[in-house]
């Protein structure tokens, strides 16, 4: 079943064939992000308005939304231009005032006769002791008030759209919803109380109250799972699919690691030895591996990562590891090369600076089987870079390379398996959200002899001591990063720049003392900066957020990030994580400027309390959402109407073991379930997963 099913057409027609939607009203839309009535379907009410009925005004509240019924005393036209036009009308105890502004009189007239009674709603003002209600909501004859309803949805809406039309078009694109089999497992329904796909829509446009409104109410809940099992549905065929694929049976003997392991002056983690062996036997199968490594800052990827790539070279076969810089894959080379050598396997750097003869020798080797691991910037992608055996790539810092790149590093070797690193803890909802499709290792333990780092949060008005205490650390040959937000004064943006901090440190601790690196300096420039800093000939370096990424200084040991507050949590995580590298007790000062806002307070107060890059990553989902945290440009984030990946995590999970269970039970989606999970999947417009199941 490659197309659509029928019985879902209607809601993929135009959006003029809504009731009240002509033309304009479909632009207004389509302007919205609701290009067909099913993406109507999917925008509930964000929140509504109470509009009970009320005998009297009387005693009633300023600003309070009332609905009543009144006598019409009196018209009084507006005296003069600009003035508004009133009508007296009285209720069961009061008499109160509507007014209206540019009104047409003949207009209100017929709308509102002396001596007529009508129900009106609208939102009550005082004046001069005076009860009012300034252009009603709705005004009624008696035997249509019903028409009102007592809490009243409202929709999100953009320019050129009012809530008339909204509920008009909803009401229309409810009654074209088909009634669909239960693609939900039916115990997991009747265990959370679930109503029907068509009963949920239905209850979800018509609350009855605030509460109606909340993510947790059963027909919400369900409908954000209808979206969620879409989503790891989509995945697990995809992961299903990718495992059809024969890989390779890369088996090692042990005797690189063995080397390796004699040679290393402390013990793997657990965490760590427990990744060694999940990756050796995905190497192990005749299934391609596509592994997520997730750890922590300092938690030892490196060393697992070495470990899977010493595999690929014991079978007779090549690995590559891909940095997103030229910087971190120097330094992924400094930190593997004594350990390759002692394993006795060539390890080779490959990037855009190596030019001509070196270069051409350098592919020569990898051609002929003599470089057993290469590491390399996206320069490996090129067409003339080939491998004489690749088993094994490693990608590091996931988020800067998007999937594409990693079947194109895939496909350089018949059949490679991958593993990607990264550093930034992702929080459990968006890992499966993102890398649904993968298997995941996960490294919560740090390596021994990384230190605990002390963090201090300091009012930017004790600068002054800050600096007088690096100067003591200075003089007792410790190294020191200073952090700054933005490089140039801007007169918008009052942030200290970083060439200004650095003027300032240089007179207060002598020249020579501090260096600079950010963004804007040519990359030699740079490099010499940070080369003298790592060589121990500079004492502090002021910075821009350019060393966030990888960077190694053992030695330094105390982190100074001024303006604090303006950082994301995870970008003074990974700051943090700079120091604590070596045997010295490290500090991490946070300067902030007073007062703080609500959200500045709380992820100051998170970095005092905590280490632990996950509970960090889990508080910075709850408090900047999952956009912000990946970058929504290239989050790869699916855009979901309803589900809330912030506040409907467990949901996830639950998405995920059912959608794996069921392609499990039923993997052509062909018994009454699956075929139900099909229309899903053309529900929610899914059709790379439709293609997938009609290939497969």
């Amino acid at each position: 079943m490659s197309t659509r099913p029928e019985v879902l057409f209607p809601l993929f027609a135009t959006l003029t064939s809504l009731d009240g939607v002509g033309p304009k009203t479909a632009a207004a839309l389509e302007h919205a992000g609701i290009a067909t009535p099913r993406d109507l379907l999917f925008t509930l009410p964000n929140s509504g308005i109470d509009r009970t009925r009320y005998d009297t005004v009387q005693g009633l509240e300023t600003a309070a939304m009332v609905t009543v019924e009144v006598e019409v005393l009196r018209h009084m036209p507006a005296p003069t231009r600009g003035r508004p036009y009133r009508i007296e009308v009285r209720d069961a105890a009061v008499v109160f005032q509507l007014i209206f502004f540019h009104a047409r009189g003949d207009y209100l007239e017929r709308q509102m006769p002396v001596g007529a009674r009508r129900v009106v709603s609208g939102k009550l003002e005082h004046f001069d002791s005076m009860a009012q209600i300034v252009h009603p909501d709705h005004i009624l004859p008696l035997e249509d008030a019903a028409a009102i309803p007592g809490f009243e949805p409202v929709y999100p809406l953009t320019a050129g759209l009012t809530q008339r039309t909204m509920h008009k078009a909803a009401a229309s694109v409810l009654s074209l919803a088909p009634e669909l089999a239960e693609w939900i497992d039916p115990g997991l329904v009747s265990r959370e109380g679930w109503p029907d796909w068509r009963s949920a829509l239905t209850q979800a446009h018509a609350p009855t109250s605030q509460g109606d409104l909340a993510a947790t109410t059963p027909a919400r809940q369900r409908l954000a799972y209808d979206e969620l099992l879409a989503h790891q549905l989509t995945l697990a065929l995809a992961r299903v699919d990718r495992r059809k694929k024969r890989g390779r049976i890369t088996r090692g003997d042990g005797r690189y690691k063995s080397r390796v392991l004699k040679s290393l002056p402390y013990q793997p983690t657990a965490a760590q030895v427990r990744a060694i062996d999940e990756i050796a036997a995905d190497m192990a199968s005749d299934t391609r591996m596509n592994r997520l490594l997730q750890g922590d800052v300092g938690s030892g990827k490196t060393l697992v990562a070495l470990m899977a790539l010493l595999v690929a070279v014991e079978a007779g076969g090549q690995g590559v590891m891909m940095a997103p810089t030229e910087i971190l894959a120097r330094q992924h080379v400094e930190g593997l090369q004594p350990l390759a050598e002692a394993a006795g396997v060539v390890l080779e750097l490959l990037t855009g600076r190596d030019k001509g003869a070196e270069r051409a020798a350098k592919l020569a080797a990898l051609a002929a089987g003599q470089i057993g691991i290469l590491v390399g910037t996206h320069a490996v992608f090129q067409k003339d870079v080939a491998f004489h055996d690749l088993r094994l790539a490693v990608v590091d810092e996931q988020h800067r390379f998007g999937v594409r790149q990693r079947l194109e590093l895939g496909a350089k070797g018949t059949r490679a398996d991958v593993l990607v690193m990264t550093a930034t803890p992702i929080p459990r909802s968006l890992a499966l959200t993102q890398y649904g499709d993968m298997d995941v290792s996960i490294l919560d333990e740090k390596p021994p002899g990384r230190t605990p780092v002390k963090t201090a949060l300091v009012n930017i008005g004790r600068v002054d001591e800050v600096v007088d205490s690096l100067r003591t650390a200075v003089a007792s040959g410790r190294q020191a990063y200073w952090v700054c937000p933005l490089v140039e004064e801007s007169e918008t943006v009052d942030l200290t720049s970083a060439e200004q901090r650095f003027k300032t440190l240089r007179s207060a601790l002598g020249d020579g003392v501090v260096g600079l690196v950010h963004g804007q300096m040519p990359p030699a420039e740079k490099d010499a900066a940070m080369a003298r800093f790592v060589a121990g000939e500079t004492g502090v370096l002021v910075a821009t957020t350019v060393i966030e990424v990888g960077v190694n200084v053992p030695n330094a040991s105390i982190m100074v990030v001024e303006r604090a507050e303006s950082f994301g949590l995870a970008q003074l995580h990974q700051l943090r994580g700079r120091v604590g590298r070596g045997s010295a007790a490290s500090t991490c000062v946070l300067l902030y400027r007073a007062p703080l806002n609500e959200t500045g307070r709380r992820r100051l107060e998170i970095m005092r309390q905590t280490e632990d890059g996950f509970r960090i990553a889990e508080e910075d989902l709850a408090i900047r959402g999952a956009g912000d945290l990946i970058g929504h440009a290239q989050s790869g984030l699916p855009r979901f109407r309803i589900a809330d990946l912030e506040r409907q995590a467990a949901l996830m999970e639950v998405a995920q073991r059912d959608a794996r269970a069921l392609l499990t039970q039923d993997p052509g989606l062909t018994g009454a379930r699956g075929q139900a999970a099909r229309h899903l999947l053309w529900l929610m417009e899914q059709d790379k997963a439709i293609r997938l199941l009609s290939v497969g």
